[in-house]
């Protein structure tokens, strides 16, 4: 324990301060949907926008005013089909998001989640054989297809969470046969089938059709097999690796970080936004608890924190830290 001399003196404690927040920390997701003037609150999501195009060049302005340089895009198209069509064609809702945002602040870094959950009719992530089993060649034909799509488009780095395996092997040699040799991966190395996602798929309107993803993504029982995803995917290619979701998982990001040499993101998902949202809004913990969640998604060893707190982050910084 450290002396109370050390402890007790505001000016010290600063001084003596092992982790801290910045801007330059958190990534902010957006949900773009189809339409015209489309602002509307996600009900699970309380503060948080289903946005259309034309409303997003207003939105990149908020954003910039609090200090959030990077952002992290789904789209939730009006129609979807079997084959995962809207999310590779030229003119997909992402595509377009991204053009928009690029035309209006080409400082804006736009990471690009890479899955086809949002724009498949069953809600998968992947294809499947006739017997159930996944077809993992289709899968990452599409994947590859849909990463190489954004990349045209103007993306600054693309994330893939499918969890198909060697996808970031197959996306990485996409790229490089395109002429994005330079496009960063971030991999959702550590993706667990957690219920904590429930929220995000009201949002995105996702959720499976039949089944769920058990199946391609991981037990939340089990700690080596994150650490042999994370490795995998650093043999592949990956840029940045993530765990997800962030809280439940904070064992997991410390081990991760411990065993790899790249960045480490962490997604503080929809879930664990929702529980604190709600306990702060209804006066069952203080605010603090937000900056509290943050920094000790950081201080676990996440270098980069997608989190739909990003707005707030900078004022709790200026009362907190």
């Amino acid at each position: 324990m450290l002396p109370t001399r050390l402890r007790k003196n505001q000016a010290v404690r600063s001084l003596i301060r092992e982790t801290e927040l910045s801007m330059n920390d958190v990534v902010y997701p957006l949900f773009v949907v189809d339409g015209e003037n489309i602002k509307r609150e996600i009900g699970s999501m309380k503060g948080q926008y289903h946005l259309s195009l034309d409303r997003l060049p207003a939105e990149i302005d908020a954003l910039k005013d609090l200090g959030i340089r990077y952002i992290i895009l789904f789209g939730v198209p009006d129609e979807k089909d079997a084959e995962a069509t809207p999310a590779f064609v030229e003119d997909g809702i992402i595509q377009e998001a991204i053009r928009v945002i690029k035309k209006h602040d080409p400082e804006m870094y736009i990471i690009t989640d890479v899955c086809l959950c949002e724009y498949k009719s069953d809600g998968h992530c992947c294809f499947f054989h006739q017997n159930g089993e996944i077809d993992r060649e289709k899968s990452l034909e599409t994947l590859c297809k849909v990463t190489v799509s954004y990349a045209k488009a103007g993306a600054d780095m693309v994330a893939p969470s499918d969890m198909m395996d060697g996808h970031i092997a197959a996306m990485r040699d996409a790229l490089d046969a395109a002429g994005y040799e330079s496009m960063p991966i971030m991999g959702y190395s550590a993706k667990y089938a957690s219920t904590f996602y429930g929220p995000f798929r009201d949002a995105a309107n996702s959720a499976p059709a039949f089944g769920d993803r058990r199946s391609y993504q991981m037990d939340p029982a089990n700690s080596e097999e994150a650490m042999k995803e994370v490795a995998l995917d650093i043999e592949e290619g990956a840029d940045i690796v993530m765990v997800k979701p962030a809280m439940p998982y904070l064992d997991i990001i410390a081990k991760a970080k411990e065993l790899s040499y790249l960045p480490m993101a962490a997604y503080q998902v929809s879930g664990e936004y929702a529980m604190i949202r709600n306990a702060v809004d209804n006066g069952l913990l203080d605010e603090k608890a937000i900056y509290e969640s943050l920094l000790c998604i950081k201080r676990a060893g996440a270098t980069i924190i997608i989190t739909y707190f990003a707005k707030e982050l900078k004022s709790l910084i200026e009362k907190y830290q």
